[in-house]
């Protein structure tokens, strides 16, 4: 079933909306919540709550991309719960979220606060157009939607040490792209 007829079932108020975005997309919201949570019935859970947030959003407004818009509820419902679970201490042994890979370039402090920030995101977003699409795709894949290094470079047909080293060369030339502008010493 195509998109725009799961958005129409969703602005129906059809109960078939949810299998069917189920049956399109499950899989997909399944393996960003995985890659976040590690844990099978969290990454459940997170994926139901995201489905009830699409079920009362998308017959207001709906999105332009179902996809795009299902991942970023799954992504931040996701990244929520592992802040909740880190704060308490729940955090498997050895987890290790993409933020906190990113802290290194950012460095000390929250980076979901300093990611907030419009010109942070604007000087983000600039320097990634400057690279080459294999690069930015890793890039987004590991860090907007969370997804695990193994299922980026099968998805992308390479190995993951070619993935793991454009991520590095890639936080290292952010890293000097933001202190050219002026965010980091």
């Amino acid at each position: 079933m195509e998109d725009v007829d799961i958005v129409r079932l969703y602005k129906e108020r059809s109960e078939l909306a949810i299998e069917e975005t189920r049956a399109k997309y499950g899989r997909c919201l399944m393996g960003v919540a995985r890659d976040i949570l590690k844990d099978e019935r969290d990454a459940e859970e997170c994926v139901n709550d995201a489905l009830l947030s699409a079920w009362n959003d998308v017959p207001l407004s709906a999105p332009d991309d179902l996809k795009a818009y299902l991942k970023t509820l799954v992504r931040n419902g996701s990244l929520s719960r592992l802040r909740r679970d880190k704060a308490a201490k729940r955090i498997p042994e050895g987890g290790i979220s993409p933020l906190d890979e990113l802290e290194e370039v950012l460095g000390e402090g929250d980076v979901e606060d300093k990611a907030e920030t419009a010109e942070l995101a604007a000087a983000i977003s600039g320097f990634l157009r400057g690279r080459k699409t294999e690069e930015r795709v890793m890039f987004i894949r590991r860090y907007r939607f969370g997804e695990d290094v193994a299922f980026i470079a099968g998805e992308l047909g390479v190995s993951e040490s070619k993935v793991k080293m454009t991520l590095k060369r890639t936080r290292d030339r952010l890293k000097a792209h933001l202190v050219k502008k002026g965010f980091l010493r």
